[in-house]
């Protein structure tokens, strides 16, 4: 592809100095550039957050070739900043289109895509809407719009217009589960085809998330810093703790766990929540020894998930989270360890079946896995790796992405 034909403008209302940009978004544009996109990156940056990280990600950028444009997000008050936010991710993209014509515009989640609808109609160029899950329906399950107040049940509606418009209007829309795709395919929206719906989930740098680049000297000192014995059975934790993930769930889990494996420990590794972690133990008279809590940079989660027996993650089913990819599951899975997961979120307990992975739990019935863990060691690790870089390989992921860009932008490559 010409990269100097074809522009495409990226815009995520997520920081590209935060985790998630770093993990799921740059790896992708990244890709994507060394097969001749030419990208500007548009993104909403937290204060503190580029104040560390930005000289950093803006070297990354530079040496993959991409330009970058953030602006400041803006927290406060609620609904307001938000669109002060969504004007100002217009103006910059104006002022962008205007010194290098845009052919195209991929949009990350609902409010980029807000920005891309305008753009299309008052200027003409495609976009992608990226869903990344059902936003309104999340904000809904999850608590932060409570529909008994007005303000945001007309906000909630608004968005569910939008939604609907997002579809029809978009080029192409990716999303990151096949249940999200089939469910999208019953709205009956107009243009809205099997064919327009690409499936791509929460990809994994298979490269970074490695086993086989971990030396053994590095796993005895890891182990060493948190105190984790040799015959230790580790059940770990990987991510943020908070709306959605179930933490009473978890440590009753580990308690079960605990009765039948005396060795048994809980390791989370999450950049948040460690008071929560620790009260909600004490709740259920989990020894404080039993829980270890630490952090970890994106370059040390693959030898944290190493420690690991047995990745754990519940989150709460709900509607909305038939359309979420868990990220940490493919990295769990990249790394060898077999997970345990509840059904009802997303694609997850398909692939859990599917790839014979770990265990789904049914209605929080915790005896079946127990049992099986207890009983057997049924799990290889060179398999479950060999799975995820099957199902969550980044490099896959580029591909699929490249596939609906060239779709969208060969009339001008063929011009």
């Amino acid at each position: 592809m010409d990269s100097k034909e074809c522009n495409v403008l990226y815009i995520s209302y997520d920081g590209m100095t935060d985790v998630l940009g770093q993990s799921q978004v740059i790896p992708y544009l990244t890709g994507l550039a060394k097969k001749g996109i030419n990208f500007t990156l548009l993104s909403c940056e937290k204060k503190e957050q580029y104040a560390q990280g930005a000289k950093n990600i803006r070297a990354v950028l530079a040496k993959a070739g991409i330009g970058w444009e953030p602006i400041k997000y803006t927290k406060k008050p609620p609904v307001f900043s938000t669109l002060y936010d969504y004007f100002r991710l217009i103006q910059k993209a104006k002022t962008i289109h205007r010194n290098s014509p845009l052919s195209m515009i991929h949009c990350r989640s609902y409010i980029p895509a807000l920005a891309g609808l305008y753009m299309k109609r008052k200027y003409g160029i495609p976009y992608l809407f990226d869903m990344r899950g059902f936003w309104a329906d999340e904000r809904v399950d999850g608590g932060i719009w409570n529909l008994k107040n007005p303000i945001f049940k007309l906000i909630y509606k608004y968005f569910k217009r939008k939604e609907a418009e997002f579809l029809a209007e978009s080029a192409a829309v990716v999303s990151l589960t096949a249940a999200a795709k089939n469910e999208l395919l019953k709205w009956k929206i107009a243009s809205l085809g099997s064919g327009k719906i690409t499936v791509i989930p929460c990809c994994v740098d298979m490269a970074l998330f490695n086993p086989d680049t971990l030396t053994i000297a590095k796993k005895q000192a890891l182990k060493q810093q948190l105190a984790i014995k040799e015959d230790d059975f580790v059940l770990g934790y990987l991510g943020s703790i908070g709306t959605w993930y179930m933490l009473d769930e978890m440590l009753q889990y580990f308690v079960s766990l605990k009765k039948n494996i005396p060795g048994a420990r809980f390791l989370f590794v999450t950049p948040n929540g460690a008071d929560d972690i620790r009260a909600k133990g004490k709740e259920y008279h989990i020894d404080t020894n039993d829980i270890i809590i630490t952090q970890a940079g994106r370059n040390d989660v693959p030898a944290m998930i190493d420690l690991f027996n047995y990745g754990i993650f519940f989150i709460k089913p709900s509607y909305s989270k038939m359309a979420s990819s868990p990220t940490k599951q493919g990295e769990i899975m990249a790394m060898g360890v077999p997970v345990i997961c509840n059904a009802g979120v997303g694609d997850t307990d398909d692939i859990v079946n599917n790839y014979h992975s770990g265990f789904v739990v049914d209605n929080f019935d915790f005896s079946p896995s127990i049992h099986e863990i207890i009983e057997k060691n049924q799990f290889n690790k060179g398999k479950i790796r060999a799975r995820a870089v099957d199902f969550f390989s980044l490099e896959k992921g580029v591909d699929k992405y490249y596939d609906v860009y060239f779709e969208l932008l060969k009339p001008i490559i063929q011009q």
